[in-house]
């Protein structure tokens, strides 16, 4: 076997892409998505996200291939490890550079690794992880972080610190329409999503879906407008950029959706969806004005419409929020590993997340008390 570490989505082996071009099974662990993002300058070593992808050649042919970057900060990964970065601070130690496996800016449980043949997926991934830990030695970098993976690397239990937090999912129970979903919740909360709705039509606002073939560049413009507007309120500077946008959208035709929020003909606000054949995930959000509910009606209940109406079986809307508990979202566990090379911190860490586990796991517990279904007989 060999291991080879490329800095371009674009330079690894062909077949790896082909593999990677279906959107039927994840939209972001996606050869368009990937590489779209190095292409229009959302990742980029410039923006402290440098492309070292990982792939290993076998009888001189592609067999496994993991996303992989240096990092030379924590943002876009929704992981958080700041406070470990201040602990290595704190003692002269340097925490950045690191290395991440992670779709950049997508909080998503999802595929991390490829491989062509399932049989052999935990031996190539055990090479990896220990070039991996080779990397961190010879680059001298802190640690590596393996980010909402959908898969735990068995294999590699000795070496890796498991972390766990917890985010909210709509589970589609065979709903035949929005009010058959309503109907299995409590009459209060019933009524409190209900007048959230009428509240955003009050207001003058008119909600329209379109899928990714149905929009134009004017879309497009007034989208971003709206995206860069809520992360300027916020004191940050968006992620994305309207060329991965608009690239994006002509990649996956057929996999993407935007709820448009119009009031008077102008778009005020707008969220930008992914789907594959099972999943609807939310994801990118931005408004010009406030309107009482109006972030709920586009990035929550226009979802689930959705769902209900393509038959997906789950709706992601994103991390964090225990306001998506009360309109149906369940809570559910989501994983990382870590990997710290320096031997006191891995310790440390390790101690750290054992009591941090108990903690999110009685959240997760406690979250569930408050559900707003009826309760079954």
């Amino acid at each position: 076997m060999k291991v080879h570490f490329e800095s371009c989505f674009t330079d690894l082996p062909e077949s790896i892409q082909l593999a990677l071009e279906s959107v039927d099974l994840n939209p972001f662990f996606n050869a368009h998505f990937l590489s779209l993002l190095e292409q229009t300058g959302c990742v980029s070593e410039q923006n402290g996200w440098q492309p070292q992808h990982l792939w290993i050649e076998q009888n001189a042919q592609p067999v496994f291939y993991m996303p992989l970057y240096k990092k030379l900060h924590s943002w876009g990964e929704f992981v958080f490890d700041q406070s470990w970065a201040q602990a290595y601070r704190r003692v002269g130690l340097q925490y950045y550079p690191k290395l991440v496996t992670a779709i950049p800016f997508t909080p998503s449980l999802g595929p991390r690794w490829w491989c062509v043949d399932g049989n052999q997926e935990q031996r190539w991934l055990t090479q990896a992880v220990h070039s991996i830990a080779e990397r961190l030695q010879q680059q001298k970098l802190s640690s590596w972080h393996l980010l909402f993976s959908h898969k735990k690397p068995a294999a590699e239990q000795q070496t890796l610190l498991a972390r766990h937090d917890t985010q909210f999912h709509w589970i589609n129970r065979d709903y035949q329409s929005f009010d058959d979903f309503l109907q299995q919740l409590k009459s209060r909360k019933r009524k409190s999503i209900r007048r959230e709705r009428e509240k955003v039509a009050e207001q003058g606002v008119e909600l329209v879906r379109k899928m990714a073939g149905e929009l134009q560049q004017q879309d497009w413009q007034q989208f971003y407008h709206c995206y860069c507007n809520t992360y300027h309120e916020r004191g940050m500077t968006p992620y994305l950029t309207l060329s991965f946008f608009e690239q994006i959208a002509q990649a996956m035709t057929d996999h993407l959706m935007m709820v448009q929020a119009l009031r008077d003909g102008m778009m005020i606000g707008a969220a930008i969806f992914f789907f594959d054949r099972d999943v609807l995930y939310g994801r990118h959000w931005g408004a010009l004005q406030q309107v009482d509910c109006l972030h709920f009606e586009a990035c929550f209940y226009q979802g689930i419409e959705f769902c209900i109406e393509k038959g997906l079986k789950r709706f992601d809307p994103g991390t964090q929020g225990e306001h998506k508990l009360l309109r149906g979202f369940e809570p559910i566990k989501t994983d990382s590993w870590h990997m710290i090379a320096h031997g006191a911190f891995h310790d440390a860490i390790e101690e750290y997340l054992q009591a941090e586990s108990s903690q999110v796991e009685r959240y997760r517990s406690t979250a569930n008390q408050y559900l707003p279904f009826k309760k079954q007989d």
